[in-house]
């Protein structure tokens, strides 16, 4: 894994492997988290149900499973209303995901299939599988730390037939900072860092309720004032140290003219979009955030 672990960072990634029967100790971190009522089920049905602990049919003698760290900025897209610029913010991980995995997959092909090894997709908690390989480490707020890249990566995660000689499996840590810090529990607008227990209240986490559907209303008595971000919240990654490095790193998306913007507060369907606007939000890979524009934006545009 030495050479794997080279080349990847090479490129500017950051990679771990890890045995195939750690898969087991996976699901047995979530479903102790579930038994104990540490996760709210309405969160885990939404967001981890679709989890899959055994390698696909494509990939039977998977023997390992690699997970990579690919950096990724904040997004800024500007939107026109009323004759003002509104800039809002994608944190990292939200933009261009199928890209970046199926990068990542072709990359580790390109390395592994001369030598006789294959890699299939894996769907996996990848923050949680990141953590326990020694790739990265949990911070107060439960966001996974990469050395060198803070929170501002995406973890792939991939089954191989590569061989794991060294299996860097570890139990779960906290930063070493975070022991003296509190800056992240301090900053979050709901409450959803406790002081008590690790495991984030994600029931109470402004990015859990701005990733559900238009549909669904915000909760009473989540403060409108506190929204921060087009999707997502960037308010505990802001103020964290292991952050400072990284934070600058934000690049331009679209910008979208008034028109524009009251189309998708309106939450017209893409196919009923003009014909430009569809090739700037597939350009900036806002598509499948379009079931969760109308209201998000519309936070923000209330009281433009």
């Amino acid at each position: 894994m030495e050479t794997l672990s080279a080349q990847l960072a090479a490129r500017g990634y950051r990679g771990r492997i890890v045995a195939i029967h750690r898969l087991h100790d996976l699901r047995e971190d979530i479903e102790e988290h579930r038994r104990q009522g540490r996760l709210d089920e309405e969160l885990y049905q939404e967001h981890m149900s679709g989890l899959s602990f055994c390698p696909p049919d494509s990939l039977p003698e998977a023997q390992s499973i690699i997970v990579v760290a690919v950096p990724q900025p904040r997004v800024r897209f500007t939107f026109t209303w009323h004759g003002q610029s509104l800039p809002l913010v994608v944190p990292p991980t939200y933009l261009h995901g199928r890209e970046a995995d199926q990068h990542i997959q072709n990359l580790l092909g390109d390395i592994l299939n001369p030598q006789g090894y294959h890699v299939a997709p894996a769907v996996l908690p990848e923050k949680l599988l990141a953590s326990r390989s020694g790739l990265g480490v949990y911070g107060r707020n439960n966001l996974c730390y990469v050395p060198g890249l803070g929170s501002f990566h995406r973890p792939v995660a991939l089954y191989s037939d590569v061989p794991c000689l060294v299996d860097p499996w570890r139990d779960l840590e906290v930063l070493e900072r975070c022991q003296a810090c509190a800056a992240c529990q301090s900053s979050c607008p709901t409450g959803a860092i406790a002081a008590e227990r690790f495991l984030l209240r994600a029931e109470r986490c402004l990015t859990f309720h701005n990733e559900r559907s238009t549909d669904v209303p915000f909760p009473q008595w989540l403060d409108p004032a506190w929204h921060n971000c087009l999707v997502g919240c960037l308010c505990c990654q802001r103020v964290c140290p292991e952050n400072r490095d990284v934070w600058p790193w934000v690049v331009e998306g679209g910008t979208f003219r008034e028109e524009e913007t009251a189309l998708l507060w309106e939450g017209v369907p893409l196919d009923q979009l003009p014909p430009a606007m569809v090739q700037k939000l597939t350009q900036s890979d806002l598509v499948d955030l379009l079931e969760v524009l109308p209201r998000n934006l519309g936070a923000f545009l209330d009281v433009a």
